[in-house]
This record gives C-alpha cells, structure tokens and sequence, in this order.
C-alpha cells in the first residue's frame, strides 16, 4: 500500500486511512475520484495482491497505490490507456497533446466531433483519453445498437497537455506496482488467493447502462465469482446501487443473505448521469449514496 497509509480503529473497526488523490486521469461514468478514500478506509489493513478486475477510471487503484496489484477490464481502449500509462507514458501524453491541440485549432465542436467520428470508426485509446476528458459533464457513454461513443462536446475548458503531462507523471508513480491486463473479471478474479483483496466496482443496474458492455454485464454472475473468492479466503469489497433520489428510493438487488456481513453506504453526493441528463435543472433531490458491501 501506499506510503502515506495507516491504520486507525473506529467503533471496534480497523480502518485503513490513505491521503486523497484530487487529480483525475481520466473522467468515467461512476468514476470514484472524490469518496476513494472513503472507500479505502473500509479495506482490511493488511492484503496480498490487490484486484481491480472493473478499472474504470482507476480513482481508488491510484488512491490505495498498493505495492503489488492487477488492473483490468474487458474494455479494448481503456485498457490501451492504462498499459500505455505504465509502459509508454510519453506516447500516452503525446496523444492528448496532438488532440489537445487539434481541437482548440478550429471550432471546438467541430473538431471534437472529428476526434469522435474517428473513434468510432476505429475505437482506439488514443482517441478515447481526450474525449473523456472533454466531452459533456465527463459522461462517457455508448449506443447500445453499434457501440459508439455518443457523448456530445462539453462546455467545459479540456485541461492543456502540459497539466495532462504532470498528471501522468502523477499516476505512473502511484500505479508502479500494478500489472494491466484485458481480462474479463472472472478469469481474474479467480486467480486471486487467500489473503489477496479484491474490489468490484461493476456498472450499476439502475444507472449504468450507457457504459461499454453494461447491457451485457450479469450482477448474479458477478456474486457467484465473489462467493467462491470468499469460500477460499479472498477479501472482496463491492461497490453497487444503493439509494437515489436524496435516499428516497432504495436499490433493490439480489443480494445472497449472508454473503456480505458488512454493509456501509458511502454518500456520493450528485449524480453524475443526472447532471448530464438534466443539465441545467435543479439536482437538489438526486443526491445518491453507493453500497459498499463487505465479505469480511
């Protein structure tokens, strides 16, 4: 685990405490930049290798920064970004950089929608780490039918590719000990071994379905994998649906009883998918707070 980390008990708990990462890599729907912490507080103190078999935007792997840990998805263009990360960070920063300065040549929409038709005839992590951080609200999202990115050019200024490079200088540091691999999760997750931790962040039933292969994706498989990682020892941490609409409405999932002996929820503050679909309404009543369920 990171150098920063110690121990701390709280109500009888061990409680795992990590200095917070404010510096996005990239922005992902869910993306969990702002409570990792919180959600690394909840990690045992101690753990083998460290499992990340839903990657995403990688916010609690880089928060945690364990000494030995497995990052993966089944996602082609994603997992581009994150290999190009540990092994090739300039051609990383070079691909921001060359989009970066395509799209302030011109009219900004116009050549973001280039960017993005390119994309989509070719789905490419050079193409893809500049348009999550510069298209609408941060919402990567995909059509179901073809599987292309739809996500329309935000309003916001794209950070400059000299503060992306100092942010992947940032990240390469903080994931030194990591191995990226394209897997799906379960051939990943059942190599992890007495010990190891595991954390799930899958897309979520209620939310989540814009993401790329959430339509296909089986929360009952998922808890199948996870009970056999807890019958041989393996920590797991699951974060899933839990409360919309300021806790007005409850998640329900199919849950085994007795599969997780601990559940916390952890406040998420504004719905991320909500700010994108509403824009400029009102978002006071679509507070969401996640669950995090415990096997330990």
């Amino acid at each position: 685990m990171g150098a920063t980390s110690n121990v701390q008990s709280v109500y009888g708990q061990p409680r795992l405490h990590v200095s917070p990462l404010r510096a996005q890599l990239l922005k992902w729907v869910g993306n969990k930049q702002r409570f990792a912490r919180d959600i690394v507080s909840f990690f045992p103190p101690s753990f083998g290798t460290y499992f990340d078999p839903f990657l995403g935007s990688g916010a609690v792997l880089a928060t945690l920064a364990p000494r030995k840990a497995i990052g993966s998805d089944s996602f082609k263009p994603l997992m581009e970004i994150w290999v190009a990360l540990k092994e090739d960070p300039e051609t990383l920063v070079g691909w921001y950089k060359e989009r970066y300065d395509q799209f302030i040549s011109g009219d900004r929409v116009e050549q973001y929608e280039r960017i993005k038709a390119n994309y989509n005839r070719r789905p490419n992590g050079a193409d893809l780490i500049f348009l999550c951080r510069s298209c609408y609200g941060g919402v990567v999202r995909f059509r179901q039918a073809d599987g292309h990115m739809s996500t329309p050019c935000g309003v916001h200024e794209p950070i400059s590719g000299e503060k992306f490079a100092r942010r992947v200088s940032l990240w390469r540091e903080r994931v030194a000990g990591t191995q990226f691999i394209r897997v799906e999760f379960e051939e990943v997750m059942l190599e992890a071994k007495k010990g190891d931790l595991v954390y799930c962040d899958p897309p979520y039933s209620h939310s989540q379905s814009i993401l790329y292969g959430a339509q296909s994706f089986s929360l009952e498989r998922l808890l199948q994998v996870i009970e056999k990682c807890k019958e041989r020892g393996v920590y797991v941490a699951l974060s899933i649906d839990g409360t919309k609409k300021s806790g007005d409405l409850i998640c329900h999932l199919p849950i085994p009883k007795g599969l997780f002996p601990r559940e916390i929820l952890v406040n998420c503050g504004r719905s991320m998918l909500k700010r994108f679909q509403m824009k400029e309404q009102t978002l006071e009543t679509e507070v969401v707070a996640d669950r995090l369920l415990l096997t330990y």
